[in-house]
């Protein structure tokens, strides 16, 4: 490996497992990684290591421009900014062009599975956006499309099992769920492989499941009941609302169970293991292994 790999946000979940993957899963040396974050003193046990760590704020094109110099293959960790509606876009697309601008050879990004319009998941036009410009910009790309994480189970769950009962308006859709782990270690693959042509990847985890059927294993492992209670998309966001989650954000989570209804995340493939080298993690050996998550 002699190409300089630069992460950005390599403080959150997913950057700082795919840093974890490059150093320890495929043996890159410290000096070839590159990990970027607004907060660098979050990355102290990374430096340590040997990891170049950066300042890079996706608000910020002068600090982009130092952070990404040098780098032949620039991974961008799309950002979780959903609070004010087009800053997403900014930030992505703003990183994109600083990407191209410091000469790297090739781009790769974490998107959404089937993000084209009419989707419906709601922040889908984001990633969307951003493709494009990483396609307009003329370098080589590496799309990564990725999957519901197992680890979103987490922030309903604890609330699920307390109640008994499953609120959902994704009827029979399916959702193939992956650990993040298992995406990270694949991002990390495309990372290192070098290869050079443009290519998209979807990310998912084996199998897709039915939110009855994610209920099952639920309850399989933790030994709980749920009750699934399918409601209509405006009855789920009034419920979500009298929670206590403003109205945007309400809207936010309704749109995923209808994409799931709509058949845009039942999608399955062997993306993970192909990237990876290694076979994913199934949601009941996940929810297995985080039994005590589970409950909150």
């Amino acid at each position: 490996m002699t190409q300089t790999l630069l992460v950005t946000g390599a403080s959150g979940k997913l950057g700082r497992a795919v840093v974890n993957h490059l150093l320890d899963t495929f043996k890159v040396p410290a000096e070839r990684i590159i990990a970027t974050t607004r907060t660098p003193a979050n990355l102290g046990d990374l430096a340590a290591r040997g990891v170049t760590v950066r300042q890079a704020d996706f608000d910020d094109a002068a600090s982009m421009a130092k952070a990404f110099k040098g780098a032949d293959r620039l991974l961008i960790i799309s950002t979780d900014e959903l609070a004010i509606q087009g800053k997403r876009r900014e930030q992505q697309v703003a990183a994109v062009t600083a990407a191209s601008k410091a000469g790297v050879a090739h781009l790769l990004y974490t998107s959404l599975p089937n993000p084209e319009p009419g989707a419906a998941v709601l922040f889908a036009p984001d990633h969307y956006d951003t493709e494009q410009a990483i396609k307009a910009s003329g370098v080589p790309y590496t799309i990564f499309r990725n999957g519901w994480y197992d680890e979103n189970l987490f922030m309903s769950a604890p609330q699920i099992l307390a109640s008994g009962h499953w609120y959902s308006s994704a009827g029979e859709g399916r959702i193939s769920y992956c650990a993040r782990d298992d995406m990270a270690a694949a991002i990390a693959g495309g990372l290192v492989s070098g290869a050079s042509e443009s290519t998209t990847y979807t990310l998912t985890g084996p199998q897709a499941y039915t939110t009855t059927e994610v209920a099952a294993l639920i309850t399989e492992v933790t030994g709980k009941p749920i009750e699934v209670i399918q409601l209509s998309d405006e009855a789920l966001t009034e419920g979500i609302k009298a929670a206590g989650l403003p109205e945007p954000i309400a809207r936010v989570l309704v749109s995923f169970d209808t994409a799931a209804r709509a058949g845009g995340l039942g999608m399955v493939t062997d993306a993970v293991e192909k990237l990876s080298g290694r076979k994913p993690t199934t949601l009941k050996q996940f929810l297995e292994a985080n039994k005590a998550a589970l409950a909150g």
